[in-house]
């Protein structure tokens, strides 16, 4: 029998605190590719999407695939944003009569009406399809589950490294989970566990720490027989919801009470290891002393602002590390993304090898991360921002910065984009003229993405908090909506 299965990918994780709401244009900016350009862009990569046509092709589906859409994070998403993507993908549900249904999902998506964008999507899904029809997602490990989710998805199987590495892989398992169900062998379903925490406390990094032997016993316990997938996901704290935090998820049958001891160990495991935090925050002061003193024996020190990422939703213009930078006068050193795209659009103006006064950075709130930057720049180049990765999470994929410029300042060549993105492959400094293993500092913003590509070139790497939207000092955000009490906003 050839089974039909219909197909999507949704993706975007909410950062509640930013004053930038999530329109049609965030998406259009990210990717928002249909049917066949979907295919075609992303069927061969590092990718969901690719996972789901491996599954096809090992058991010869019929896959209709609708979009692929995704927005970088950014506030919540606009009721008319989400309609206009969830709209087509429920119409097609509606129309097919298909055996099963799987989605690309990444699970921390707020919309300005709901707090769970997921689980209503899935919601609009299952109203118009038997329930019968099994549903499978695919969720980034930094989902904030929610029991909606668990109820209405038969199958959830979330990415088990950080950085990302494993998309296409754990799409494939989805999709053999999926298989089996559609041919009635298995009657999967999930439970989940939850912990009072707003995020696993090294957000679930899966290079070093205890998340390495908890994903080992994730996947010894999948070897069992009624055990089809078990998900360790950290949460994404910087949403301001009911149902954030870790989450453990068993998708299995049989002896569901044993399931949930189970998932309760390593759910018990992150709560008793709250305190074990393993990065180092250097303040901007102490990183930028660090780097004038640095020898790496031609490996560059990696300087990664946590704070402004802009892959959790930080606007990416916080200015605190480059000034800090700047007044120690570190030495051939780059810098990127500084997002600004007022000082873009003043720098087409003028020439390559002029030097302009720019007021650079820190304008969506000057309050996080350090107000505007008077400097003295020297355009180096121009450019359109498109770019394409070869790292080991974005390899063979396309994206844009926007237009962009690459301008000097003392000794420090600073990507200025107009799109927000963050720092995860070489290529994102060198399609602009920066080689950042020729650099003795090289100063990005990202929080953990990033090790992929850089840790290979580095000779050192350290973190720092700018005090931008993602401080990891969570106290100082404004939370209205979590559950109370919860580590570590409470005493318990």
């Amino acid at each position: 029998m050839v089974f039909k299965v219909l197909t999507a990918e949704v993706s975007h994780e909410t950062n509640t605190f930013s004053a930038l709401q999530t329109d049609e244009d965030a998406f259009r900016n990210r990717f928002f590719l249909r049917g066949e350009a979907a295919l075609k862009e992303r069927g061969s990569a590092n990718t969901e999407l690719a996972g789901f046509l491996d599954a096809e092709r090992a058991h010869d589906w019929d896959i209709t695939h609708v979009l692929s859409v995704a927005a970088g994070p950014s506030g919540y998403v606009k009721r008319a944003a989400f309609n206009w993507f969830c709209d087509p993908i429920v119409g097609r549900a509606s129309d097919g009569d298909f055996d099963g249904i799987l989605i690309a999902l990444h699970g921390a998506m707020v919309a300005d009406f709901c707090e769970d964008g997921e689980g209503e999507l899935l919601r609009r899904i299952r109203k118009v399809i038997d329930r019968s029809v099994p549903i499978a997602i695919t969720l980034d490990p930094h989902a904030n589950v929610t029991q909606q989710m668990v109820d209405l998805a038969d199958i959830i199987m979330s990415f088990k490294t950080y950085p990302h590495v494993d998309m296409r892989h754990i799409a494939r398992q989805a999709g053999d989970i999926l298989h089996r169900t559609m041919a009635r062998e298995i009657t999967p379903r999930t439970i989940l566990e939850r912990t009072p925490m707003l995020e696993e406390v090294n957000g679930g990094r899966t290079d070093i720490g205890p998340m390495i032997e908890r994903i080992e016993s994730a996947l010894a316990y999948e070897a069992l027989d009624d055990v089809f997938a078990v998900s360790i996901n950290a949460g994404f704290a910087s949403a301001d919801i009911t149902e954030v935090g870790p989450t453990v998820l068993v998708t299995g049958q049989g002896d569901f009470e044993a399931h949930a001891r189970f998932a309760r160990t390593i759910a018990d495991d992150i709560w008793d290891s709250r305190e074990n935090v393993l990065n180092r925050y250097w303040t901007v002061e102490e990183a930028a002393t660090h780097a004038t003193a640095y020898e790496g024996q031609d490996k560059p020190l990696i300087i990664a602002d946590y704070a402004d990422n802009p892959g959790a939703g930080a606007y990416g213009d916080s200015t605190a590390l480059l000034k800090a930078l700047l007044d120690t006068n570190v030495t051939r050193a780059c810098f990127g993304p500084m997002v600004d795209a007022g000082a873009v659009e003043q720098l087409q103006a003028i020439s390559n090898g002029e030097t302009v006064r720019i007021s650079l950075g820190g304008k969506t709130n000057p309050e996080l991360g350090g107000g505007p930057l008077g400097v003295a720049a020297r355009l180096l180049s121009l450019w359109d921002g498109e770019f394409v990765g070869d790292g080991p999470m974005t390899g063979g994929l396309s994206d844009s910065f926007g237009p962009c410029a690459v301008i000097r300042v003392d000794d420090i060549d600073i990507l200025v984009t107009t799109l927000a993105r963050q720092m995860l492959d070489l290529q994102q400094f060198r399609t602009f003229g920066i080689d950042p293993q020729q650099m003795r500092v090289v100063a990005i913003k990202s929080m953990q993405h990033f090790r992929a590509a850089f840790e290979p070139i580095a000779g050192e790497v350290i973190v720092c908090d700018s005090g931008a939207l993602c401080t990891p000092h969570y106290n100082s955000m404004p939370y209205r909506n979590v559950r109370r009490p919860i580590f570590p906003l409470d005493d318990i």
